[in-house]
């Protein structure tokens, strides 16, 4: 690892166990390695492999970045994003904080942040991977795929594929990595749009403002990905706060922990409603407090 770094400062209440805990779900460590207060992390990087260290110290973040000519405060917006640091949750919970049900959980979880993945066609690819199946089994089929794109750093961490590299798998590759033929379908599909410029995925997440509306469109015109993929992608992808999660199975959880009832799709619609423009930051939420009970 290079030893230049630069340094980031994180707010009084962050939340470094939740940022670890996302980015440890595969307990094999291909691509990530989490300790007590490291994360390191493989990307594949304008065309080359490169390892991001974050070191969590008091009151601020290490950002070691191992790429040669590439400077580590070059990448500072990317972790910024990572991190969650441009997300203002303190104005969330301040609006939110006499809520009946909700504030005493914001309370709680005060300081909660949504980690981003590396890369938008990152969070996009695990969203079509996840549909409709347990993390346990996205998880698999994550580690599947990235083993069968074979991107390595030289120290040994795997890189998520990016566009290309999904391409120059094809079709059979990618369902003997596991994926059904519909989720490899979708999945060749949107690394096609994105070679061809109809989904600008990196230049939407630089934008000065994130053009919400045409991101929908564009993934809703791809078979296959529907409004939670969507909505899903936005967040972990872009770090948009407000898609309405009410189709994920565990916000619906949540909700009916809070209102000690059963809630369909359409009610936790209604009750994640009045909460715009923060309704994923909501759901974020709800799957912490399930975590921290389960």
């Amino acid at each position: 690892m290079n030893d230049s770094f630069e340094t980031l400062a994180l707010p009084v209440n962050f939340r470094v166990h939740e940022l670890l805990a996302f980015h440890a779900r595969d307990r094999e460590a291909l691509a990530e390695q989490v300790a007590a207060d490291t994360l390191r992390k493989g990307l594949w990087w304008q065309g080359r492999p490169v390892c991001l260290q974050i070191d969590f110290l008091p009151g601020r973040a290490r950002v070691r970045w191992d790429a040669e000519g590439l400077p580590a405060r070059d990448v500072l917006p990317l972790v910024q994003r990572m991190l969650g640091l441009t997300q203002d949750v303190e104005r969330f919970e301040a609006q939110w904080a006499a809520h009946p049900l909700l504030g005493p959980v914001l309370q709680r979880q005060s300081g909660l942040r949504v980690p981003l993945a590396g890369t938008p066609f990152e969070a996009l690819a695990w969203a079509i991977m996840g549909q409709q199946i347990s993390v346990a089994a996205a998880v698999s089929l994550r580690r599947r795929l990235v083993l069968a794109a074979g991107l390595r750093h030289a120290s040994g961490l795997y890189c998520h594929p990016q566009a290309d590299a999904v391409l120059a798998l094809g079709l059979e590759p990618l369902r003997a990595a596991g994926l059904s033929q519909g989720k490899a379908q979708s999945l060749l599909a949107v690394a096609e749009a994105v070679q061809a410029g109809r989904l600008p995925l990196d230049a939407w997440a630089a934008a000065p403002q994130l053009p919400v509306e045409q991101i929908r469109t564009a993934l809703l015109a791809i078979k296959g990905i529907g409004p939670w993929t969507v909505s899903y992608t936005l967040l972990r992808g872009f770090g948009w706060l407000d898609g309405s999660l009410h189709g994920d199975v565990a916000v619906r959880r949540g909700i009916e922990r809070l209102l000690q009832e059963d809630v369909d799709m359409a009610r936790a619609e209604a009750w994640l409603a009045p909460f715009a423009p923060w309704r994923a930051l909501v759901a974020a939420h709800l799957w912490a407090m399930q975590a921290l009970n389960a």
